[in-house]
């Protein structure tokens, strides 16, 4: 990732535990935090100071580690992984991340578990890193055969929410490609929806896209289905919390009516996700557990003002918020993988 003209990852060992950066205060503040507990790792993933499928599982992982470093002992890992697990319910990447850890150091000696558990964390983020660059060199030949059809003009991308470097290691998943096209001189604008409630596209996504001077413009979450029906989309590129057996696609609210105008004006629709965050267990979209927030994200907004930071609310009336919706198979043009891209996975 490229943040103030310098190379670097999202997540990153100290000595005392794991660095990240808040992403709460984005984009208006860069602010690293070190978390050196499981708890603090289980804060952080809860109350969103990170988030995105791959960093919450790289976080977890760590945590994990932490805990092993406190207390070796079965129940010592046993109680910090159920702290972890519990923390975001949807995104399949925490369980798979957990689980790695767990079964690296479930049969080692207690003294052995907390360097090794560690060791396996930082082997997570180096493969979630190749992983989306192996996801952005796939996508970087579908961008070009994509700017083929029209090689007159910029190639026009809308994604949704943050698939980005902040979502992952390194690279991101839905963002791999448009990075490479973007760095290998190919023309590429990005139509960033703002993603509410959390506003993860014009926070987030923005903030990263300029950081790598890609071309880019902030639109409301409710005009990519004008844009789409004017020919000003080529093609939608958005990231996945956990892909099902069937192909099914769970990802950021709204992402299911991205998909649908998608369809209905034939532009293809294509799901960046490495083999983390696909679920075989889990058979159809509809057996996935979608995680119901704190309806004062919908109802209040942060941001800059004249003494700091301000909230202000947008309504006094009763509120529900989905944090995730499920895209059918169906309407899938194609997943972005470190494999290629795949037409099913």
């Amino acid at each position: 990732m490229i943040l103030e003209g310098a190379h670097t990852r999202s997540i990153c060992r100290t000595e005392a535990g794991i660095r990240i950066l808040d992403q709460r205060q984005l984009p208006w503040e860069v602010r690293w935090v070190e978390l050196r507990s499981a708890e603090e790792a289980a804060t952080a993933i809860r109350e969103m100071w990170t988030r995105g499928a791959p960093m919450i599982g790289a976080t977890a992982a760590y945590g994990l580690a932490m805990a092993l470093a406190e207390d070796a002992s079965d129940a010592g890992m046993d109680g910090a992984y159920r702290l972890l697990i519990e923390t975001r319910p949807t995104a399949i990447n925490l369980r798979w991340a957990l689980d790695t850890v767990r079964n690296a150091v479930a049969e080692l000696p207690a003294s052995e578990r907390a360097a090794t558990a560690f060791v396996r964390a930082d082997a997570i983020c180096d493969e979630d890193a190749a992983l989306c660059c192996a996801i952005g060199e796939h996508g970087l030949a579908l961008l070009r055969d994509l700017h083929a059809q029209h090689p007159d003009r910029p190639l026009n991308i809308l994604t949704h929410c943050n698939a980005g470097w902040l979502a992952t290691v390194d690279y991101g998943t839905a963002t791999a490609p448009i990075y490479l096209a973007h760095d290998a001189g190919l023309p590429v604008h990005v139509w960033v929806d703002e993603t509410r409630p959390r506003n993860q596209g014009a926070l987030l996504t923005a903030f990263e896209l300029r950081n790598h001077g890609v071309p880019h413009t902030v639109i409301a979450d409710n005009a990519g289905g004008l844009l789409m029906m004017q020919g000003k989309v080529d093609a939608v590129i958005v990231g996945t919390d956990r892909v099902t057996a069937n192909g099914d696609v769970c990802n950021k609210i709204g992402t299911y009516l991205k998909a649908l105008a998608a369809a209905d004006n034939g532009v293809p629709f294509y799901v960046a996700l490495p083999y983390t965050t696909f679920d075989p267990s889990t058979a159809t979209g509809a057996d996935v557990p979608i995680e119901e927030r704190s309806a004062d994200e919908l109802t209040q907004l942060r941001g800059p003002s004249e003494s700091g930071f301000a909230t202000v609310r947008v309504t006094n009336s009763p509120a529900a918020n989905p944090a995730f919706d499920v895209t059918p198979a169906r309407l899938v043009t194609g997943y972005i993988t470190e494999r290629g891209v795949l037409d099913r996975v």
